[in-house]
């Protein structure tokens, strides 16, 4: 009897719920978004305390003056200058739209937390799930048993690509919610309506405000998650490659922690090395060109990062898919 996709599916998806892999994601999440929640209470308390005052235009006022002071150092790299200069200008912006861009609440804890985990922290937790789908065969001695069912071996791994696009968006989904209700206790479950700016566009070295608009904070969130997804696809795509090209769990896992480790010290070093820009990890904080803030590499776009991100994307697969038919996988 020949076995469906669907079947196939099923079946991948009871294997990797038994390997507790989303299960320690879960707990991943519930452990570490509290401890995020409570670092950004302490933050905003720290504020306001030195300040002496809740009003948030005071703060941002502050926010503003600190940073001018900091530009007044003649030892700061001509990188993080330009960075600044175009925060002062995005945050005057704000304040002279009469618009608190770190307004208190759940939804607004949620758009911070996506900013921060986009790069590393949920790509991380993809690595997690995706780098044993195959390798994982190999250790549990059932990659003879697959291989020799009546299955294409691209139905095999088209199911795998589909379990773990499956829980990519689980992943995704969970950590929006928790990051919603945990948050929220502290800061409010309101705010899904208010007033966010975008469409802040980097022309050179300048900010350029002619294209801003504004748009209410849900709509926003999903944008922004859509991003974060679509990133962690990619990654989820490369973690296959991976796992399919090396045959040890561990192995891969050091390969994908390296290459996404990596990426997040490039972006702090590779402004001098242009052609850095063609590195997958280089390309995964998407969320800052919603916000617009300056990109690691002069002439970067969100149009090219979605670009460079899905031809690494669909090359993994390529090699993935020719591999897994090709290879001698039994031996």
């Amino acid at each position: 009897m020949k076995s469906t996709m669907l079947d196939l599916v099923q079946n991948e998806t009871i294997k990797l719920l038994r390997r507790r892999r989303f299960l320690v994601i879960v707990l991943i999440l519930a452990v570490l978004i509290p401890i995020f929640t409570y670092a950004q209470y302490r933050q905003v308390q720290t504020a306001q305390e030195r300040m002496g005052t809740s009003d948030w235009r005071a703060l941002l006022t502050q926010q503003i003056v600190d940073t001018q002071n900091r530009l007044a150092s003649s030892r700061l790299p001509e990188e993080w200058r330009q960075y600044l200069k175009i925060r002062i200008e995005q945050q005057q912006y704000y304040l002279d739209h009469d618009i608190n861009p770190n307004a208190p609440g759940g939804p607004s804890f949620a758009r911070g937390f996506m900013d921060q985990a986009i790069a590393l922290f949920l790509p991380l937790m993809i690595v997690v799930l995706a780098v044993d789908l195959v390798s994982a065969e190999y250790s549990e001695g059932t990659i003879k048993l697959l291989l020799t069912r009546p299955v294409r071996r691209w139905k095999v791994l088209t199911s795998k690509l589909l379990t773990l696009i499956l829980f990519i968006s689980l992943t995704i989904l969970v950590a929006l919610i928790m990051a919603y209700l945990i948050s929220g206790v502290i800061f409010g479950y309101g705010g899904w309506n208010l007033p966010v700016l975008t469409g802040f566009e980097i022309v050179g070295s300048e900010l350029d405000t002619s294209r801003v608009f504004m748009i209410p904070q849900w709509q926003y969130l999903v944008m922004q998650y859509g991003l974060g997804w679509f990133v962690c696809l990619i990654v989820g795509a490369i973690s296959l490659m991976v796992s399919v090209l090396v045959r040890s769990a561990a192995a891969g896992m050091g390969i994908m922690m390296a290459a996404l480790i990596s990426g997040s010290i490039l972006t702090q070093m590779a402004s001098s090395w242009e052609q850095a820009k063609y590195l997958f990890m280089v390309n995964m904080q998407l969320t800052d060109y919603l916000a617009g803030t300056l990109p690691p590499i002069s002439g970067m776009t969100l149009p090219f990062s979605l670009t460079v991100l899905s031809v690494w994307g669909a090359a993994a697969l390529i090699v993935a898919y020719t591999v897994f038919i090709r290879k001698d996988v039994t031996s």
